[in-house]
């Protein structure tokens, strides 16, 4: 069975800093708007849980039909939507990406290094 898997990586204030969609099945047409439905709906739960608890990985904290969100909270309260190693994997590469002194923290992740990255753990562990 094909599956599909939208990764989000939220900044501060809510604004999505870095999004991927990986997976085999056939893309949806209204997939972008679904993906940013589902995460804005999502996020006063994870918000609420981020703050009642010490976990970084918070599994499943909302479901919309077949889908289930999945969410990675750092210590800064930046959020990872997607499964625990893939997230931590995917945090580490976070890390090296605010390490950058030409990173301004916040900004939209557009580096072609860490999607393609992403994406290979993404195949690797989801």
């Amino acid at each position: 069975m094909a599956n599909t898997a939208c990764f989000i990586i939220v900044g501060r204030n809510d604004i999505p800093i870095y999004e991927a969609e990986v997976g085999s099945a056939p893309k949806r047409e209204d997939a972008a708007q679904l993906h940013q439905f589902i995460l804005h709906a999502a996020l006063d739960v994870v918000q609420d849980l981020a703050w009642t608890t010490s976990a970084m990985f918070l599994k499943s904290v909302d479901r919309f039909n077949d889908l289930v969100v999945s969410v990675y909270v750092t210590a800064g309260h930046i959020l990872f939507n997607g499964i625990k190693s893939f997230f931590q994997e995917v945090h580490e590469l976070y890390i090296k990406v605010l390490l950058n002194p030409l990173y301004l923290p916040g900004s939209r992740i557009t580096s072609s290094h860490f999607d393609t990255k992403v994406r290979a753990l993404a195949r690797k562990y989801l």
